[in-house]
């Protein structure tokens, strides 16, 4: 899932239209309106074209108007008092009032609720105004009560596993499968959370805001994702009874294989992770104003401590009570949003006056970013990837008693993966509804596109105590799950395959954990460290996706060569694994070259300032317009490729490869009992032959005899 590819110095607004543009020259005009303001309805068709656009300080805002609720006034109805303004809003919004049409009356009262706003804010000391003013909403009593409560709950939970389990004999097992004797909702609860981290809840709203809705089409693949997982992979882990799913390297191949395999996977999680822990920090820094780093190396300090003590046990449950919370926080914003916004069928029509609403994009064109194609099939290898032989999902997975309960797990969670990708992109073009004739980047109230969410809760929660602590409470919900899951199975994953195959001497189960509390910590705290690399990226959801794309691919294209073609050797899988390796990463980097010198450009959708008060159109008319009519070199073909087909290069040339080597090289010889190292359709076709060959040899004996 991929977000913006702002850099938060630059806001592209091409013109209202369907043309993808991509790269072709186009006449560019812009029409300014409003009188003498200079600023008006931006169209610019060409996505070469760009308009700098250098964003303020977060607290530069004024009060926009208030959104296109249309109500009659409770006093002109009513021949009653003056009703106080901060009621007669919350009649607006809760729709006690007969429609009616009274734009300027709205203006004015939002104007008198925005200015007594200010002045008590002043009143009491808590002015957070910037040069301009403007004051911006800041946490309250409750609003930190929620999200304090939020982290006590997850190192209380840590705490009681640890407490709770301090006596099992098996210790390496119960901390890292939970004694393979979970029930299915907290099971279900943390795959839900650990697949859905703040990347989503934040990159896909800017994502529909700023592209349009395509990439809503990614729940069709989640489905078939789910299937292969049930049939393909997860009977192969379950019938080995392994711990860790780079075991099956081992068993398959050889230790070098397993090796590899599991310096992918930490070189994944080390990537990722940072990119997890930023995201909420982002958050939280856009509506507290508190440092982004302090935030996240707290945070993560309390994640580290409930992981280390509690291991498995302490990571679902927590997950499982974040889980909630972030489902309440995403279902209260797109709720109040569409309300205030004034309907649902107010929110469609904006966004399909603007050609936001695209679903069925049939282009087969590879270049293109975003396709029916690219976003179902792309996404299918992607969350294939992520969910069939990610040691993160295999470990809950395992962690069930018996293969049905597991099976009945992965299917609860492809429910609530769906719900929560389109409750978050649903929220997307809400925002955008909500800001359809005043966009906030454009007018320099936020830097990048991927700070709309947090930015339209607050703007939205004047009124509302507790909301915003929730939002923030619900984006570190899933930061947190993803991080716990990522740092548990790292530990696993460095002990198993790492430490232990070099240990002359086994451990005892109790050194055994300390060992891998020990890794949780130290690399938990490299994760924080490298929050600092990741706050140079653009894009959140595209920059997971590329990143992850480097060893998504090699990965899952290794572990498909050896459950699907029996007769690939050890030599094959490493060669083809060390191929893919670096060709999707030379793809990668290479693509984000090529973005940074401008040489790649993303068309985006229609935005407008019409509606802005005259203070933030006075904000964006500082506007430069780089015009340029084609683009004289062209980069080369494969960094021009959408990223979402990342992981399938990477998946088939692993394979590919691997097949090649391995009749170079020699066929891999069975040995009795591999039948279980193989998928079912190919231990089925694999029972057959044998059977064909054993009738054969038979017929053949009769016949000499």
């Amino acid at each position: 899932m991929y977000g913006p590819s702002s850099n938060g110095t630059e806001h592209r607004a091409p013109a209202r239209g369907r043309g993808r543009g991509r790269g072709r020259g186009r006449e560019e005009e812009v029409n300014r309106g409003d009188g003498g303001s200079g600023v008006g309805t931006i169209t610019m068709e060409s996505p070469i074209i760009q308009s700098s656009v250098r964003a303020g300080p977060f607290n530069r805002r004024t009060p926009r108007r208030l959104p296109d609720v249309r109500h009659e006034p409770f006093r002109e109805r009513s021949g009653h008092a003056r009703v106080p303004i901060a009621f007669q809003l919350f009649l607006f919004s809760a729709g006690r009032i007969e429609p009616k049409e009274r734009k300027k009356e709205r203006e004015k009262l939002w104007r008198e609720a925005s200015e007594k706003r200010r002045q008590r804010a002043k009143g009491a000391g808590m002015d957070g105004s910037g040069g301009d003013g403007s004051t911006r909403r800041s946490f309250d009593a409750i609003d930190c009560a929620v999200f304090a409560g939020m982290l006590a709950v997850s190192a209380i939970i840590g705490v009681y596993q640890a407490y709770k389990s301090r006596k099992n004999e098996d210790a390496v097992r119960e901390y890292l499968v939970g004694g393979q004797n979970m029930s299915i909702f907290p099971i279900t609860m943390s795959l839900i959370a650990s697949y859905i981290s703040g990347i989503t809840i934040l990159g896909l709203p800017a994502e529909m805001y700023v592209y349009g809705t395509q990439f809503w089409s990614v729940v069709i693949a989640d489905s078939f994702v789910s299937l292969t997982m049930i049939v393909v992979y997860l009977p192969v882990f379950y019938g080995l009874g392994i711990t860790s799913s780079y075991e099956y390297l081992n068993l398959r191949f050889n230790s070098a294989v397993r090796l590899l395999g599991s310096v992918i996977f930490l070189i994944k999680m080390l990537l990722y992770i940072p990119l997890v822990i930023y995201v909420p920090a982002l958050a939280f820094n856009q509506v507290t104003g508190i440092n982004l780093h302090a935030i996240a190396a707290l945070v993560c300090v309390v994640c580290i401590f409930y992981t280390t003590l509690g291991g498995l046990k302490a990571v679902v449950w927590t997950d499982a009570v974040q889980t909630i919370v972030m489902f309440g926080g995403v279902i209260m914003i797109a709720v109040i949003g569409t309300n205030q916004v004034g309907g649902f069928q107010q929110v469609w029509k904006r966004n399909r006056d603007t050609d936001r609403i695209e679903f069925f994009d049939m282009d087969l064109d590879p270049t293109a970013r975003h396709t029916f194609w690219t976003v179902v099939i792309g996404n299918y290898f992607s969350w294939l990837a992520s969910c069939s032989v990610n040691q993160a999902m295999v470990q809950r997975c395992l962690a069930m008693p018996n293969l049905n309960k597991a099976n009945i797990t992965i299917a609860i969670m492809a429910v609530g993966i769906i719900t929560i990708v389109s409750l978050s992109c649903y929220t997307g073009i809400v925002i955008f509804a909500a800001f359809h004739d005043c966009d906030p980047i454009t007018t320099k109230q936020i830097k990048k596109p991927d700070q709309l969410l947090p930015f339209f809760v607050m703007e939205m929660t004047e009124s509302i105590p507790g909301l915003p602590g929730l939002f923030v409470a619900g984006v570190f919900s899933a930061a947190l799950s993803t991080m716990s899951t990522g740092l548990n199975s790292m530990s696993g994953v460095i002990y198993e395959d790492m430490v232990k195959p070099w240990l002359r001497v086994s451990l005892s189960e109790v050194a055994a954990s300390r060992v891998m509390k020990l890794t949780v910590v130290l690399t938990g705290t490299l994760c924080v460290t490298l929050v600092f690399l990741v706050e140079k990226l653009t894009g959140l959801i595209q920059a997971a996706k590329s990143l992850s794309g480097i060893t998504a691919g090699p990965l899952l294209g290794i572990f498909t060569l050896g459950m699907f073609f029996p007769f690939a050797n050890s030599a094959g899988a490493l060669v083809g694994g060390l191929v893919s390796l670096n060709l999707v990463a030379w793809i990668s980097f290479g693509t984000q070259a090529a973005i940074s010198n401008g040489k790649i450009h993303f068309p985006v959708k229609p935005v407008s300032i019409d509606g802005c008060p005259q203070s933030l159109k006075n904000h964006a008319t500082n506007f430069t317009l780089v015009v340029e009519t084609a683009i004289k070199e062209q980069p080369f073909f494969l960094y021009r490729m959408s990223y979402l087909w990342y992981t399938w290069v990477g998946c088939l040339t692993a394979i590919v490869v691997g097949l090649l080597v391995s009749w170079i090289t020699g066929p891999n010889k069975r040995k009795p009992g591999d039948e279980k190292l193989y998928t079912p359709v190919i231990r089925s076709l694999l029972h057959k032959t044998a059977t064909i060959v054993i009738d054969k040899r038979q017929q053949v004996g009769r016949s000499l005899s």
